[in-house]
């Protein structure tokens, strides 16, 4: 686990100097480290980022970790670098793709209960109520689209409503030339 902790970082700072990301000289921790804690966390403790703060400190790796506190603000003051930073690799790994298959899916993020909807503030209009026909029950939040490489590589990601259907994504596919027209069947 550390051998990939660490091709992590190395690829997210090259990354990061590749595109000319400046930071204050000051402080503490690089965004590159706050990154790769993230990405830590994601990958081996299932998104827990004190249990990742704390790996990281117990095994050397971070020595200078900030506070919770401190790393969840810097973590999302750095939210579009992070988008970035994804789209960037998904342009890499679409280039490495031994073939030009790529795989649509999609799948639901509940905001809240359907008993919760009324009260909801974080979305608020009919077009965030969806429907899941494999489990056969009505949600109410965002349907994220995701388009991976044969070998299930997430390349591209796209958040619409629940109501939204596949078809609707493909069309703004399409438009965003997410991908060569070439490979729509």
């Amino acid at each position: 686990m550390i051998n990939e902790i660490i091709a992590i970082y190395c690829i997210t700072d090259d990354i990061l100097n590749a595109i000319g990301h400046q930071e204050d000289k000051r402080r503490k921790m690089n965004d590159a480290s706050i990154l790769t804690t993230a990405m830590t966390a994601a990958l081996f403790f299932g998104g827990n980022h004190q249990t990742a703060r704390e790996y990281m400190v117990d095994h050397g790796l971070m020595p200078k970790m900030l506070s919770k506190s401190r790393f969840n603000r810097r973590l999302h003051a750095i939210d579009d670098l992070m988008e970035d930073l994804f789209h960037q690799l998904g342009a890499a790994f679409k280039l490495l793709s031994r073939t030009s298959e790529y795989l649509i899916d999609s799948f639901p993020v509940a905001v809240c209960h359907n008993i919760r909807i009324s009260r909801c503030r974080l979305v608020n209009s009919p077009e965030y109520r969806g429907y899941v026909a494999s489990k056969r029950c009505y949600f109410y939040g965002v349907r994220v689209h995701l388009l991976s490489t044969a070998d299930g590589i997430p390349v591209e990601l796209a958040f619409l409503p629940g109501a939204a259907h596949d078809l609707r994504n493909t069309a703004r596919l399409r438009e965003n030339r997410w991908w060569n027209k070439e490979y729509f069947v």
